[in-house]
């Protein structure tokens, strides 16, 4: 049993932090790269323009190049002012919260044995004593804080990185399609790495702090540490459900009265709601996105390390073993990094086509590479045997077979992005199909888009049931938690093609306010019809891995509550199933009204300045856009609150009313339904959206047939845009 494993501790010790480290440095090498393009016209103008001495494509006609490079910069600052605000402000609240939650957490668990501080028998081994309760009280309720706040640094970060580069992707833009694609990839990247690293590094520090004062009691060490997944995940329910109620009435406001109503382009500067639409991007896309990653990422670390601490691994006190689930992510950021380079410096991209392709390109490359650096890590960190606790009993488990539940959840996550792409991407017939059914109203686009989404499910739920299959059969809970962490063992290649997505969109903007020429918006549009596949992607792989997570955590908590079974036959576990299905409706019910409420107050607003500001539809006067900006803000934070307290409440109140086994039920019924209505209402939004851009493009005849912008297909697309951005916030967690 007690075989040693071929990387010995020293070399695990020294592995995991370089591997973190080394994320940072490339991803702060990648930003500097990002900062090269320059956003002044100071002393280095003569020399070449934005600071290289390569020459335009084309020279804007008889407009200076200077007006545009500032003009770019001001909208920029605007952007990222607005967003900075609002986390601050949503910060704020979640923060008063997240003390409030830790003092829950510290209470119930201290109060076990009556807040004793006295050592306990182990609860999987009365031979041996445990650390009192209370001090794992104290030490979870500092790694919830932390994982909290590990999240709120991971979404800030990326947000900042974004509207960092906007504007940059949209002067690259002038050069070409390629130059802007590099800059926009390069920014998504360098927010992919620095989370990842960060959540490792973050998590190691603190297993190693804590163990200053367990020791070897590793059982209670690691059931403190779990506390750090939590953080994270709840910080994530409420960065995505806040940010997404603001980035979808910000769009959905400036769609209803801009497009529809007065008939000027998306991101006219005129429109008073522009500027919020871009910032809603920032805060939704690039900060909720990256939380909830985080969190999906930092809840598979913990559950597999509270499973594998009362396993082998924590009995014999193998360290390495122990740290697997740490040691297939550092190897996922060296992987990640080189897939980076194939995109960024190997293969140049050149042409429009090239840019979904070269995308799609970095998730088959991360997932091939990921898969030999998987084998490579259960051959030099596993014991060839070992056992595994499974529902009290210990399950002998191999190496290899370890392996292989690693390596099903990395290739489900690719499955699952690949029918992402097929479904939203506009190159492929079903949204062909979608726009094409745009001729006859919006009514059958509407109908059509929610087919896709429906279909869309199907696959995707096939490879994470297959997955969940392969792993739990051959290690059980274990194999559960690591598949999900190999999901997201590529999360910064993930990140960094999902971070894509908005930086392009708000490139796009900022060309179309800042008054480029034509050919210009052509490019931005272009890289940001695929970004919105890239973003759906992204949102699978995040719907996926939570999916797998919360199966796991229902283990965790299956096991640790000594129910053995779960028996859908009596009656109390089958109403919580009932119960538990309905809930992510009554979610998405709340966060659609929510969206609603919040872009009436938006349409209001510009309806307002539209008719009460002289001179704004001639282009003579300014909009207010500050006002719109605070609306989105206001509103997001108000609605933010009800739906994250549904789901952090109904657990507490499930279980203290009904008993345990009511609350399996409900926890079972939520993962089942919350799982179909995420894919189906991230892909027929992303759908919906890109059935738009493909009858803007005209790039077929099919889509020149359909019309110009403002024929009647036309419309009807933006219709279901606009519907499309009220269904989108995800009830797929926890």
């Amino acid at each position: 049993m007690g075989e040693a494993t071929l990387l010995p501790d020293r070399g695990t010790e020294i592995l995991i932090p370089v591997c973190a480290v080394i994320g940072i440095a490339f991803a702060l090498v990648q930003w500097l790269m990002v900062a090269k393009v320059r956003l002044s016209n100071g002393k280095d103008s003569a020399g070449g323009r934005s600071g290289y001495t390569e020459a335009l494509i084309e020279e804007e006609e008889g407009v200076s190049d200077h007006s545009f490079v500032r003009k770019c910069a001001e909208i920029q600052s605007a952007i990222s002012e607005g967003a900075t605000s609002f986390l601050f402000t949503e910060y704020q609240y979640v923060g008063i919260f997240m003390v409030a939650f830790a003092i829950l957490i510290f209470v119930f668990l201290g109060s076990v044995e009556g807040f004793s501080t006295k050592s306990q028998p182990c609860t999987y081994d009365s031979t041996r004593m445990c650390k009192p309760a209370l001090a794992t009280a104290a030490f979870s309720t500092l790694s919830f804080l932390l994982g909290a706040f590990t999240s709120v640094v991971s979404g800030f970060l990326g947000m900042k990185i974004a509207t960092f580069a906007n504007a940059r992707t949209t002067l690259e833009a002038r050069k070409g399609v390629g130059k802007a694609f590099i800059v926009a990839f390069r920014s998504g990247a360098v927010m992919g790495f620095l989370l990842a690293a960060n959540g490792l590094l973050v998590l190691y520090i603190a297993i190693n702090l804590f163990k200053l004062y367990y020791g070897s009691d590793w059982e209670g060490l690691f059931e403190a540490i779990t506390g750090y997944g939590l953080g994270g995940s709840s910080m994530a329910l409420f960065g995505r459900v806040g940010g997404g109620i603001y980035t979808k009435a910000a769009d959905v406001g400036a769609d209803l009265v801009g497009k529809v109503e007065r008939n000027i382009p998306e991101d006219d500067p005129r429109n008073p709601a522009v500027i919020a639409d871009n910032v809603g991007d920032n805060v939704g896309d690039i900060a909720g996105m990256g939380s909830d990653l985080f969190g999906s990422y930092a809840e598979s670390s913990c559950a597999a390390l509270v499973v594998a601490s009362i396993s082998s691994f924590g009995i014999t006190h193998d360290l390495t073993a122990m740290l697997y689930p740490l040691l297939v992510s550092s190897v996922g950021i060296l992987v990640c990094l080189l897939t980076t380079l194939f995109a960024t410096d190997f293969f140049e991209v050149k042409a429009v086509e090239q840019i979904e392709p070269a995308l799609k390109k970095q998730l088959i490359i991360s997932t091939v590479l990921m898969t030999f650096g998987i084998a490579i890590v259960s051959w030099i960190s596993l014991p060839s045997t070992f056992t595994i606790f499974n529902f009290g009993v210990q399950k002998e488990v191999k190496s290899w077979e370890l392996f292989l539940c690693v390596a099903v959840g990395l290739w489900a996550g690719l499955i699952i992005g690949f029918v992402t792409e097929y479904y939203t991407s506009n190159a492929y017939s079903p949204v062909q199909d979608v726009a094409d059914s745009c001729r006859t109203g919006a009514a059958t686009n509407v109908i059509f888009g929610l087919a896709l989404g429906y279909k869309s499910v199907i696959i995707p739920i096939l490879a994470i049931a297959v997955s969940i299959f392969v792993s739990f059969s051959f290690a059980a809970m274990y194999g559960i938690a690591v598949a999900a962490l190999g999901m997201l063992s590529t999360i910064a290649t993930g990140l960094a093609i999902d971070a894509y997505g908005p930086i392009s969109d708000n490139a796009g903007g900022i060309a179309e306010m800042a008054g480029m020429s034509h050919s210009i918006r052509e490019r931005t549009d272009a890289l940001d019809a695929a970004g919105n596949t890239t973003a759906a992607i992204g949102k699978g792989f995040a719907i996926g891995s939570a999916a797998l997570v919360s199966l796991a955590l229902f283990g965790a908590f299956v096991s640790r509550a000594n129910i053995s079974t779960v028996d859908v036959l009596t009656p109390k576990v089958f109403i919580g199933l009932l119960v538990g299905a309905m809930l992510p409706y009554w979610f998405s019910a709340m966060t659609m009204k929510s969206v609603g409420s919040a872009a009436l107050k938006m349409v209001e607003e510009v309806r307002r300045q539209f008719n009460t500001i002289p001179g704004l539809m001639d282009g003579t006067a300014k909009p207010d856009y500050a006002n719109c900006v605070k609306i989105s803000t206001d509103a997001s934070i108000k609605e933010m609150i009800p739906p994250g307290a549904l789901v952090m409440l109904t657990p507490l109140i499930v279980g203290i009313f009904f008993g345990v086994e009511t609350l399996s039920g409900v926890l079972a019924g939520a993962l089942v339904s919350g799982v179909q209505i995420a894919i189906s209402a991230s892909n027929t939004g992303g759908a919906w959206d890109n059935a738009k851009k493909y009858i803007e493009a005209g790039a077929s005849d099919h889509a020149r047939a359909l019309g110009p912008k403002g024929s009647a297909a036309h419309k009807a697309a933006v219709i279901g845009d606009t519907v499309g951005d009220l269904s989108r916030i995800h009830p797929g967690h926890h």
